[in-house]
């Protein structure tokens, strides 16, 4: 998975160098086989937003390793994970300029830890792929997702995992319309499931029925997959519903619902009234989005939103865009 994410070299190894990585938010959409009977399980949709972003510039130094910013902890943790698996002195030091927001189902650690090992990649001159700086960072394990939008951008569909697979393969990926419009819907109060918990529930949840994940694919293949390609957002929206509500259902055991937060619950089922057709929960949520056709649409929804539900209502809102373009290396001369 080499991708097309962009890496812009200048200067050589001899020079001290700083490196940028910008990599941002991705919505993972739903899975589609959570049953597993044909030697392959989960298998996800997902896609590449232009915000939130994370962006981080890293540096050797001769002291310690160090991170300073929003979400440091977590990158000096992934840091370390990779220095020492790759036998590199732990001198670096990692300003985290932005940060997407953690635990809100936007794909925060994944994009972490690949922006902090591309960033050791360009200064070490390592060769790493993401697929690589995935295994050494543990990223990957169910979706990929993540991995793929770092890559490429656009809408991606991964395989699931088969017996042998190490992470999931990317075996489809288009662009996203450019006149779509995507609303982020944020419970600044809620965090999504996430870590042990996470794992606990994919371990103790029945089987999921092999009916609902042989309708799930028809509705990927024969659905969302060529409605987006012919731009038809209300094809393309019944598909993804069809995905919310089969597997928002089975996970509500564990979330407490067909999505993690009643807030945001309650304002996807509102603007379903208003005429939204492609809408749910990315990920474990919290964060809701909505799909629009146009930038007007979009507009309109927002400024109903913002007049229906106060500034004390503990949502908030952000309108984005597609990324048909994956994640940003750049490497300077100091």
């Amino acid at each position: 998975m080499s991708g097309n994410f962009s890496q812009t070299l200048n200067g050589d190894g001899d020079v001290a160098k700083q490196v940028i990585v910008e990599t941002t938010a991705r919505l993972h959409m739903g899975f589609f086989d959570l049953n597993g009977d044909l030697g392959r399980r989960f298998g996800s949709i997902g896609l590449s937003l232009d915000k939130p972003c994370t962006k981080i510039c890293a540096t050797i130094n001769v002291g310690e390793l160090s991170a300073v910013g929003p979400d440091a902890e977590r990158a000096e943790k992934v840091a370390r994970k990779i220095l020492s698996a790759l036998n590199l002195p732990e001198q670096l030091q990692l300003n985290v300029v932005e940060a997407i927001p953690a635990h809100s189902g936007l794909g925060s650690g994944t994009q972490m830890a690949l922006a902090v090992g591309m960033a050791i990649n360009a200064l070490y001159d390592l060769r790493l792929t993401v697929e690589d700086i995935a295994k050494l960072t543990s990223r990957g394990a169910r979706s990929g997702i993540g991995l793929g939008t770092f890559a490429t951008g656009g809408v991606i569909v991964d395989g699931g995992r088969g017996p042998n697979t190490v992470i999931p393969p990317v075996i489809a990926h288009l662009d996203f319309p450019e006149a779509w419009c995507v609303l982020l819907i944020f419970d600044n109060a809620s965090k999504g499931v996430h870590g042990a918990e996470e794992i606990e529930a994919f371990r103790t949840l029945p089987k999921f029925p092999e009916e609902s994940a042989a309708r799930l694919c028809r509705h990927l293949l024969m659905q969302a997959l060529p409605s987006l390609v012919e731009q038809d957002l209300q094809g393309f929206g019944l598909a993804i519903q069809q995905l919310q509500e089969i597997t928002g259902d089975y996970f509500s055991p564990v979330q407490g619902g067909r999505y993690a937060s009643a807030k945001v619950s309650s304002a996807l089922n509102w603007l379903e009234t208003q005429g939204a057709v492609c809408y749910g929960q990315s990920s474990w949520g919290p964060t809701g989005f909505v799909v629009f056709a146009d930038d007007s649409e979009a507009a309109q929804n927002l400024s109903n939103l913002n007049k229906k539900y106060s500034a004390d209502s503990g949502l908030t809102f952000l309108l984005c865009k597609g990324r048909n373009q994956g994640g940003i290396v750049r490497v300077l001369p100091i």
